[in-house]
């Protein structure tokens, strides 16, 4: 068993980091907000009081936090994790960051005889719940191999994608799908409501067709009931899209559709739905307002 520093205890790192002290990993978490660890810490997990209290004497490093603005920070601010991070220590990022954040971390790491790897995952937090997050993960391959109990306690699958960034190139190419074809979710749940049908039958027959999908079994019941309870929370998934559209630039590749895309989640944030669920588009499409 390893002993692990947990830094971002939210909605995700809360229970990946209760799945690894499950697991039976020694584990010590830091969240700036300690009121929302405290549940936690009723669980037998230690809570510190600082980042660099829980990174001291840890083997690994795992973060979950919600963008560049906040990976920067937490990694390489003054009270960071690499200032207080042992030679050797392995830094496992899961927060969805652009590649450029991920490689400059990355430099930093290695300068410190650290290793850091950009470890997003894909699922939310029925995911993370259940261990069943898929790690996307860019950077050294031995590093990769050492962290596999850390994977298997939070996941039921790691894939090893290359260099450094390269997990967090795929992540964000794999939000980017999510975005798009929640949108049209959202598009067919107007015309399927507009035509009278039975959302039950509906529901069953688009499953078992070609566009039939994890997301669609798991969005459009969702918009159909106006539940909008976050499973992963559209000002996220509007970030998500901002940096796509970043990297499709740095890439000189063009992303008609995913400009599309993000202008409506842009629009939706805009409008006062970033806390709701990402399928809360629907909304924003629809010209509704969320039900109180």
């Amino acid at each position: 068993m390893h002993d692990v520093a947990f830094i971002g205890l939210g909605a995700m790192g809360s229970r990946m980091a209760l799945n690894l002290h499950t697991a039976g990993h020694k584990v010590r978490g830091f969240n700036r907000d300690r009121a929302k660890a405290k549940p936690l810490a009723e669980k037998g997990l230690e809570i510190a009081d600082s980042i660099a209290a829980a990174v001291r004497g840890a083997e690994f490093v795992v973060s979950m936090v919600s963008d560049d603005i906040a990976t920067r920070e937490v990694m390489l601010g003054g009270a960071g994790v690499l200032g207080a991070a042992a030679a050797g220590t392995v830094v496992i990022d899961s927060s969805t960051n652009t590649p450029a954040m991920a490689r400059e971390v990355a430099k930093a790491a290695a300068a410190k005889s650290c290793t850091y790897l950009d470890a997003p995952v894909s699922g939310s937090i029925l995911q993370a719940q259940g261990k069943e997050l898929v790690f996307m993960v860019g950077g050294d391959a031995a590093a990769f191999a050492r962290a596999q109990p850390l994977f298997q306690a939070m996941g039921r699958m790691a894939r090893h994608m290359g260099a450094s960034g390269a997990g967090a190139t795929i992540k964000l190419v794999n939000n980017m799908l999510s975005a798009a074809a929640t949108a049209a979710l959202a598009e067919a749940a107007q015309a399927i409501e507009a035509a009278g049908l039975d959302p039950a039958a509906a529901l069953e027959i688009l499953g078992e067709g070609a566009a039939g999908s994890r997301l669609l079994k798991a969005k459009l019941p969702k918009m159909l009931k106006r539940d909008f309870s976050p499973q992963f929370a559209l000002e996220l998934m509007d970030k998500d899209l901002r940096y796509f559209l970043a990297l499709a630039q740095e890439l000189d590749r063009a992303a008609p559709l995913a400009a599309l895309v993000r202008n409506q989640y842009q629009a939706a944030r805009l409008a006062a739905l970033g806390k709701l669920d990402s399928c809360a588009v629907f909304l924003h499409a629809a010209g509704e307002k969320p039900r109180s």
